[in-house]
C-alpha cells in the first residue's frame, strides 16, 4: 500500500506544471512511497510518470477533494493548493506530525504561522476564522486552510461533502465529532501570482457562512464526542453549573474508594479524575477516542453485558446512563454483578419524583435543542433505587442533588459472610 496520496485541486492556477515539480519534489524527499493526484476538470491536464489526473464530477473545491480521496490508495491523505510557493517546508512538518493526529491543519494564525496575501483577503480570513473558530469551539485557529495531513481511513469515513469550500469546515467538524484527535502546525502561506486562490475569497465566505448553521447544530448535540466534557465550560449558565456540580458530588462520592469502574463514562471530565487502576467503559467509540487525552485505560462495551469478571471493582460509577435505556434491561443488574462485596455504587440519574426535574427538563430542551433530556426512556425516583437496592442487601449511605432534579446515590454492597 502507498504511503502517502498527494491530492492537488487545481482550478486555474496559470502553471500548474510548475506547481506540481514543487510538490513532487516535497513529496519525494520525504523518502517514502507516494503518488501524486492532480484533481482538475481541465481537458488540458495530462498525466506524467509521477502525476494521475482525476476529473471530478463538478466544480468546487469539496468535488475535487472528494474526487481525490476516491482514488487515493495512500494510507495518509495530503490536500495541498496548487499555488502553494513553497510546499517543500510544510509538507515536511505536516509529515512529521503524523503521529500525533488523526488530522494536522497547516495554520496561518497559530504562533509561528503567517499569511502573506493582500490586507483585505487576510483581514476577511483572519474575522471568518475568529468568528467560526469561537462560534464552534473547536479550538482551532484556521479552519480554512486547504494545506491538511490526513489518516486516510478517518477521511473516508467523514461521509459525502458538499461540492464547495465548505466541504473544509464540514469535514473537520464530522471529524472532529467523532473523538478524532486534530491538531495545527504553523504554515506560513505565500501564493504564486495568479493563483486561483486568490479569486475565491468572495465564494469562501458565502460557503463558509451558509454552512454555520448546520455545523454549530451538530457541534452542540449529543452526536458529538465531547458533549460531556465542553458542557463543563458551556456558555449556557444552567448547562455550565450543571455538570460543574456533579463533577463535585461523583468525584467526592468515590473518593477513597479504590480503583473505580465508570459505566457509560461518555467524555465527561469525570474521567481524568478517577483513580489509579480505574477503567471507564462506553459503548460509543466516538466517546472513548475523545477520552484518550484523559489518560484512562478505556474499554469498548455494553452496560447491558460488562466485559468484566463478577467483584471486579470495589467502586463502580454510573451516572446519567439508565434514564437512556429500558428498566427492563439488564444493566443494574450488571453494575450488582461487578461491584466488589463491600464495595460502593455510585449511581447518578434525574428523579422524576420532583417537581424540579421537570422544569429544568424543559429549561434544557429549550437552551440545548439536541441534548440528553430528549433522550430519557426511563423515569426513575429516589424511593424506587433505594428500595431496589436495599431489597437486594445494599445499604443507601448518601443522596446528593443538583438543584433537586439530578439525584446521585452512594450504596455500599453486603460484604461477604
Amino acid at each position: 500500500m502507498t504511503d502517502l496520496t498527494v491530492v492537488v485541486p487545481a482550478e486555474g492556477e496559470a502553471d500548474v506544471a510548475s506547481a506540481l515539480a514543487r510538490v513532487t519534489a516535497a513529496v519525494m524527499s520525504l523518502g517514502v512511497a507516494a503518488e501524486t493526484l492532480l484533481v482538475t476538470r481541465s481537458s488540458s491536464a495530462t498525466e506524467s510518470g509521477a502525476v494521475r489526473v482525476v476529473r471530478p464530477a463538478a466544480a468546487g473545491y469539496g468535488a475535487a477533494l472528494a474526487a481525490g480521496v476516491a482514488e487515493a490508495t495512500g494510507r495518509w491523505i495530503l490536500t495541498i493548493d496548487a499555488d502553494v510557493r513553497d510546499p517543500a517546508t510544510v509538507v515536511r512538518d505536516l509529515w512529521a506530525r503524523r503521529a500525533d493526529a488523526e488530522v494536522i491543519v497547516a495554520s496561518r494564525y497559530v504562533p509561528g504561522g503567517e499569511a502573506r496575501m493582500p490586507a483585505w483577503r487576510r483581514l476577511g480570513s483572519r474575522a471568518l476564522n475568529g468568528v467560526f473558530g469561537r462560534g464552534l469551539s473547536l479550538g482551532l485557529h484556521d479552519m480554512s486552510s486547504g494545506v491538511r495531513l490526513y489518516r486516510s481511513d478517518v477521511l473516508r469515513t467523514a461521509g459525502p461533502l458538499p461540492d464547495g469550500l465548505d466541504a473544509l469546515q464540514t469535514l473537520l467538524v464530522r471529524i472532529y465529532a467523532e473523538g478524532w484527535r486534530v491538531i495545527e502546525i504553523p504554515f506560513v502561506y505565500g501564493v504564486e501570482a495568479g493563483g486561483a486562490s486568490h479569486a475565491r475569497a468572495p465564494r469562501f465566505a458565502f460557503d463558509y457562512l451558509r454552512t454555520f448553521r448546520r455545523l454549530w447544530a451538530l457541534r452542540n448535540s449529543i452526536e458529538c464526542a465531547d458533549y460531556d466534557a465542553r458542557a463543563h465550560d458551556s456558555v449556557i449558565p444552567l448547562q455550565r453549573y450543571w455538570q460543574r456540580e456533579r463533577y463535585r458530588h461523583v468525584t467526592e462520592l468515590f473518593a477513597g474508594q479504590g480503583p473505580v469502574l465508570d459505566v457509560g463514562c461518555g467524555s465527561s471530565r469525570i474521567i481524568g479524575a478517577l483513580p489509579p487502576g480505574s477503567v471507564a467503559v462506553d459503548v460509543l467509540r466516538r466517546k472513548l477516542r475523545y477520552a484518550r487525552r484523559f489518560g484512562r485505560p478505556l474499554v469498548h462495551g455494553s452496560g447491558f453485558a460488562l466485559p468484566f469478571a463478577d467483584a471486579s471493582f470495589p467502586c463502580v460509577l454510573c451516572s446519567q446512563v439508565i434514564e437512556h435505556v429500558p428498566k427492563s434491561s439488564p444493566i443494574l443488574s450488571e453494575l450488582v454483578r461487578v461491584l466488589a462485596p463491600g464495595g460502593r455504587l455510585v449511581l447518578g440519574t434525574p428523579d422524576y419524583a420532583n417537581w424540579e426535574w421537570v422544569v429544568t427538563e424543559k429549561l434544557y430542551g429549550f437552551f440545548a435543542p439536541g441534548a440528553y433530556a430528549d433522550e430519557h426512556i426511563a423515569h426513575y425516583t429516589r424511593a424506587e433505587l433505594i428500595d431496589r437496592f436495599e431489597a437486594q442487601g445494599f445499604r443507601h449511605e448518601a443522596t446528593r442533588y443538583i438543584l433537586r432534579g439530578e439525584l446521585i446515590l452512594a450504596f455500599r454492597k453486603a460484604a461477604r459472610g
